[in-house]
């Protein structure tokens, strides 16, 4: 059989060849390799994208979340609240600024934090909210920010699986001080290395993080603080600019594929298939089921017949050996573990084929029977 990858990045750049070499030629003939047009270019056309003002580009995703917090002055003594089901970057971000993580579970049916559940970890410590677009699907962020007015916290959304999510027609950014974008190669809006931006409707905050991400500098040899090296590389936001214009497409693309494996997969008995919140729009970067009996054995059978199927996350945040120090127990954030131990990733991406979804489809099935 045909490999199915959980993403294909070969059928990307084959369909927009043309496009991509001709922008990372622009670049090298120009030798402007760090900052300067290629950079400038896509900042602008992300902000206006994400409907933002302010878009600064970074060197990945995972610095655009620490720059944002070290631009808000959060660090030492101040406590930040996200989620337990994420990728360890989000709370790795909070470690580097010298902040506090404080974790609360999840949403079972989004996935998202639980809304419900932060107004309980409040503390006077507290400064900041980052709640986290999982998969592609904004949660419930009307109810976040109000609890954020209330107790006059930033709220730092990370949205780095969230390129064009939506929530009560609102992207990314809308609600928070800051959003923070990943362009890792596999996103919906992917660079061919390490990147990320910041985007926010503050000037202020724009500059401060600009500053943070070129050591401190706002001018030629004054550095105005101490930053740090993390400038987007103008080749990788050639490459961002070239595909920006087909991400409507490929999210629309994904959301039919999406839709294609709902209807084959509602009926299975044990399957639980991603819910779309009421009013959001979500992108799926990852199409997420929940699976029931051995999900390692499922995951290998699929595997072991060239499917790309994944886990997004197998370990939740309060059980990483990483974190250990802060203390938290098995049993502490139950649905997060539960999503954990049951969630499979199928593949998807804007070219998979409808057969190949039949395929996978009737792979899953098969290997439920055998494992079940």
């Amino acid at each position: 059989m045909t490999p199915i990858p959980l993403v294909d990045l070969k059928a990307q750049y084959a369909a927009i060849q043309p496009d991509i070499d001709a922008a990372i030629a622009r670049v090298i003939a120009s030798t402007a390799f760090v900052g300067g047009p290629a950079v400038a270019d896509f900042e602008a056309a992300w902000a206006a994208f994400q409907r933002a003002p302010h878009a600064i580009g970074c060197g990945s995703g995972t610095a655009a979340l620490v720059l944002a917090l070290k631009a808000l002055e959060i660090g030492p003594g101040d406590e930040v609240i996200t989620s337990a089901h994420t990728f360890v970057a989000t709370v790795e971000a909070i470690e580097l600024a010298g902040a506090t993580p404080v974790l609360v579970d999840i949403d079972p049916l989004s996935y998202c934090l639980d809304a419900a559940q932060v107004e309980a970890v409040i503390t006077p410590a507290t400064r900041a909210i980052v709640p986290v677009h999982l998969y592609g699907q904004i949660g419930s962020m009307d109810a976040i920010a109000a609890l954020a007015r209330r107790h006059n916290l930033a709220i730092v959304e990370d949205a780095a699986q969230a390129h064009a999510a939506e929530y009560g027609g609102h992207r990314a950014g809308h609600w928070g001080a800051a959003a923070c974008f990943s362009f890792y190669p596999g996103k919906n809006l992917g660079a061919y290395g390490e990147a990320g931006a910041v985007v926010t409707r503050d000037p202020a905050l724009a500059r401060r993080v600009a500053l943070l991400r070129d050591h401190g500098s706002a001018a030629k040899n004054v550095h105005d603080v101490i930053g740090y090296n993390e400038r987007l590389d103008a080749i990788q936001a050639a490459v961002l600019s070239a595909k920006l214009p087909y991400l409507e497409a490929w999210t629309e693309a994904r959301r039919r594929h999406a839709a294609a494996y709902t209807a084959r997969l509602r009926d299975v008995p044990g399957v639980t298939v991603p819910v779309e919140l009421p009013g959001a729009r979500h992108v799926y970067h990852i199409y997420c089921i929940r699976v029931p009996g051995d999900r390692d054995a499922i995951q290998a059978a699929l595997n072991a017949r060239g499917i790309g199927a994944g886990v997004h996350y197998p370990i939740p945040l309060h059980l990483q050996p990483a974190l250990a120090h802060r203390g938290w127990q098995r049993g502490q954030f139950p649905h997060a573990e539960a999503a954990a131990a049951t969630i499979l990733s199928l593949p998807l991406y804007p070219e998979l084929a409808e057969a190949q979804i039949d395929t996978v489809v009737a792979a899953l099935r098969e290997a439920l029977s055998v494992t079940s």
